[in-house]
């Protein structure tokens, strides 16, 4: 794999206007024809995820660019206004009773810029996944759900669906028949699995087709995880 780090600047505060992200990519070739654009959980960056792409067996797909962005820091309410890469505030630990809609919504900008700069060097939205995990599981169902061109795919790991209400009137019928991979871990205390459930029941009643798995884990990743995901990539991707 080739490595190359984005130039955007690392933004110590959300701006108004959140357009341009720090990017880590990985290419596992040259000239790539897909992308996978994944985005990290609360106080992690963008370097969270490149151990586990790196063990997607992804060759049969062809050249693939991940992109991994880093979120800005910003105070946390849960954790008492502490200063941490993050999406969007989170108020209490239900994520859903009371939610940041204005940083939700910011953050979505942010990631449509990456999408339309992966479009802008030649790869087009249908070979485009987002995938996220826990509050970035959250931004690449608030994203894909309501881009205006069809995605290869969508894939949530240990997070939820926000702004549920407002899902059905917001979502693009470009993403109606895209796939949507969710898993979460059966002892997950920060992402609770009801409000896993809640998510697919919730897209499912809306029709999307939702894969599903459930793995004997916490709020983490493991290696059977890492082999559906990938098998899901070279069905969306191949």
């Amino acid at each position: 794999m080739r490595y190359r780090v984005g130039l955007s600047p690392v933004t110590p505060l959300i701006p108004a206007a959140m357009s341009l992200l720090p990017t880590l990519e990985i290419e596992t070739a040259p000239n790539p024809t897909a992308c996978v654009i994944v985005m990290h959980g609360l106080g992690a960056d963008g370097n969270d995820f490149v151990p586990i792409a790196k063990e997607l067996e992804l060759d049969d797909v062809g050249p693939v660019r991940f992109v991994f962005p880093s979120a800005p820091s910003m105070p946390v309410s849960i954790n008492g206004g502490y200063p941490m890469p993050a999406w969007y505030d989170i108020f209490a630990p239900d994520l859903v009773r009371r939610e940041d809609e204005s940083g939700l919504r910011r953050s979505r900008d942010a990631i449509e810029a990456l999408i339309a700069k992966e479009k802008a060097r030649g790869i087009p939205a249908e070979r485009i996944v987002l995938m996220g995990f826990s509050q970035g599981c959250a931004m690449a169902l608030m994203t894909g759900l309501r881009h205006p061109e069809r995605l290869a795919g969508i894939v949530g790991l240990s997070g939820y669906l926000p702004l549920a209400a407002t899902t059905e009137v917001e979502r693009h019928p470009a993403n109606q028949s895209t796939p949507v991979f969710l898993a979460h871990g059966t002892q997950d205390g920060v992402v609770v699995l009801p409000r896993a459930l809640d998510t697919r029941a919730a897209l499912e009643r809306l029709g999307y087709a939702v894969e599903w798995h459930d793995y004997p884990m916490a709020h983490s990743v493991c290696l059977e995880e890492i082999a559906d995901l990938g098998a899901f990539l070279q069905r969306v991707l191949g």
